[in-house]
């Protein structure tokens, strides 16, 4: 037998209720919204093609069509600058080169330079320990199942997990020494491979 409760307070008991709720529920929000600090991270090779790339922010840019337009924005923008970090469509973009490989990643507006700027060396050093410093586009394509492992231990969701290159590799290593191939990087390799059939179709 269900039962029904109503509880009566005074206005000012409500509007002290309220407020408390909203700054908690404001404050969560807000320390929430500071963990997903990552938007975006690709990899493009020098004619500002897409290698790799994952979106953490879905509602970004959600179709094939904008990711890609959206790369070969930034790509246009940066292959040819010296710096480090551009603003673009409202974001901000930290990225490096490595002879025909271009390293993005992409962060809101407000986020912090220095914190996309540790995913991005990261990323990097991480690779070119993995890659045993040749990073260019043949190795990368050669071992694309440890580049994915290798961003998924850096990033969750948008979550910066780790910003250690050595503690990245070790991880990498222990999960390619217990299944060389993994079912999760398998279909990652896949998912590219189709999406990029798929673009070189929609050209």
């Amino acid at each position: 037998m269900s039962q029904s409760f109503f509880y009566e307070r005074s206005s000012s008991d409500s509007s002290k209720l309220s407020t408390s709720t909203l700054n908690t529920a404001m404050d969560s929000a807000a320390l929430d919204a500071s963990l997903y600090t990552v938007k975006a991270v690709f990899i493009l090779d020098n004619d500002g093609n897409r290698l790799l790339s994952k979106y953490y922010d879905t509602e970004l840019y959600p179709s094939m069509k904008e990711q890609k337009n959206f790369e070969k924005n930034v790509f246009n923008k940066t292959h040819k600058a010296d710096n480090e970090i551009a603003f673009l469509e409202g974001m901000t973009i930290v990225y490096k080169s490595s002879i025909d490989l271009f390293f993005y990643v992409v962060g809101s507006a407000q986020e912090n330079e220095l914190m996309l700027m540790a995913v991005l060396n990261c990323l990097f050093e991480s690779l070119n320990q993995i890659l045993r410093k040749n990073v260019e586009k043949r190795c990368l394509l050669d071992n694309m199942d440890g580049a994915f492992l290798v961003v998924d231990e850096i990033i969750d969701g948008g979550v910066i997990l780790e910003s250690d290159p050595q503690q990245v590799v070790e991880k990498v290593n222990y999960r390619t020494d217990d299944n060389p191939l993994s079912e999760h990087s398998v279909a990652q390799v896949l998912q590219t491979a189709k999406e990029q059939i798929k673009w070189s179709i929609l050209k």
